[in-house]
């Protein structure tokens, strides 16, 4: 009965019920496409940081990346190599050489990471001839060719064919110096990484630092399950204990601490259009039970007692937020799964999102987490919302509530 009679009420004044109904729909719309769209950053900041830098897992001379020494390479990489390849969990895997250096034009000089790698292995981890802007990239009939980035071309005021000069230890320790062509000019949108890195093919490196055929600096791997990331370099782990396997969030710790810090302000913000919605909620059902306080007195001086009131006024509450809350939540989840087709095109500021590593399309996404998040709120909103309505309601005093006009 207590339902039929709070149902009823709520459309009484069906003008106020449906604004109030509209405010919670637009509040959980805007709230999951805010949601979805600090998520897609977050995925398309880690996406990019896998793809260009990390992986999902590397494998390392255990001291290397504290030294980057030329010497300190893996001897039985290539073997690692075949291993991993045959590994159903493996999706992808790169060998390469990494040689810190000094490229130098005609103009100028600049620090750089040389990588040497297989073209077809990289391309399966990293997708570099995608990156390819200008050129073609290497060809195989030719000898110490090299991509360059960009913004490194234009900073050393090279062009494609121009030539170069990159000068690196050899793995004795003893210094060379080697022309380098450029095959190909490259840009991603890690500004970073473009000044940083330049590739040639692992062979010419090879044969110029004397590092031998199944030797390598680095193995880089992508693995078919994203969420076995942990779980499968755990077991790498226990495979080649001589060797240090890291997965992307121990190689970028910043990962971990920029996700932590986006679900905080995350949370923070569902806490604040909560908040909203429940003093919304309040000031209109505060309103309905004033209005009805002739009503209400009438009700328990026929013997409707005070829990049987409160209750009603709490079903009114709760009646108007699981009313707008589905509404809102299939409105916001279909502008989400719209947009994360489609993409959100950032490309008038892509130079400012080149500096924190992340593409000019962004694309919003709304996971179970997100969806059992914003559920949960509405419920905790709407009951927190109906209390104080409801207690107005029960303090009423029958012969005094009988006699208000």
């Amino acid at each position: 009965m207590l339902l039929k009679i709070a149902w009823r009420n709520i459309w009484r004044s069906r003008t106020r019920s449906l604004v109030v109904i509209g405010s919670v729909v637009i509040g959980i719309w805007a709230l999951l496409f805010l949601l979805g769209f600090f998520r897609g950053q977050i995925d398309n900041y880690i996406s990019n940081i896998i793809e260009n830098q990390t992986s999902h897992i590397q494998i390392h001379d255990s001291i290397f990346k504290s030294d980057f020494e030329v010497r300190l390479f893996m001897p039985d990489a290539g073997v690692i190599e075949n291993e991993l390849v045959k590994n159903d969990a493996v999706k992808a895997v790169a060998k390469r050489l990494l040689i810190n250096g000094m490229l130098s034009s005609a103009a100028t000089a600049q620090g750089v990471m040389l990588k040497g790698v297989d073209i077809e292995q990289e391309q399966s981890v990293t997708r570099l001839m995608d990156k390819i802007i200008e050129g073609e990239g290497f060809q195989a009939d030719k000898r110490n060719q090299i991509l360059i980035s960009r913004r490194t071309a234009d900073k050393l005021k090279v062009n494609l064919r121009s030539k170069v000069v990159m000068t690196f230890q050899n793995v004795h320790g003893d210094i060379t110096t080697a022309a380098f062509r450029i095959a190909g000019i490259y840009k991603t949108s890690n500004r970073v990484n473009d000044e940083l890195y330049v590739y040639a093919a692992i062979a010419d490196i090879r044969r110029l630092t004397e590092i031998p055929e199944a030797g390598a600096h680095e193995i880089a791997l992508l693995v078919n399950n994203f969420e076995q990331t942990d779980q499968f370099a755990t077991s790498l782990k226990a495979k080649y204990p001589q060797w240090k396997v890291e997965t992307y969030k121990e190689i970028s710790p910043d990962l971990e601490l920029f996700n932590s810090q986006i679900r905080v302000n995350m949370i923070i913000m569902t806490v604040i259009f909560m908040l909203a919605l429940i003093f919304g909620i309040i000031n209109t059902m505060l309103m309905a039970v004033l209005e009805r306080m002739k009503e209400l007195g009438m009700l328990m001086a026929v013997g409707m007692n005070k829990a049987r009131v409160f209750i009603m006024v709490v079903l009114e509450t709760i009646f108007i937020a699981l009313i707008g809350a589905p509404i809102g939540m299939l409105l916001g989840i279909g502008t989400t799964k719209y947009l994360n087709k489609i993409g959100i095109n950032l490309s008038n500021w892509s130079r400012a999102l080149e500096e924190f590593g992340m593409s000019e399309i962004v694309r919003p996404v709304v996971n179970s987490e997100t969806i059992w998040t914003i559920t949960t709120a509405v419920v905790i909103t709407a009951v927190l919302a109906s209390i104080y309505p409801a207690l107005k309601a029960i303090k009423l005093k029958p012969v005094e509530a009988l006699r208000k006009i």
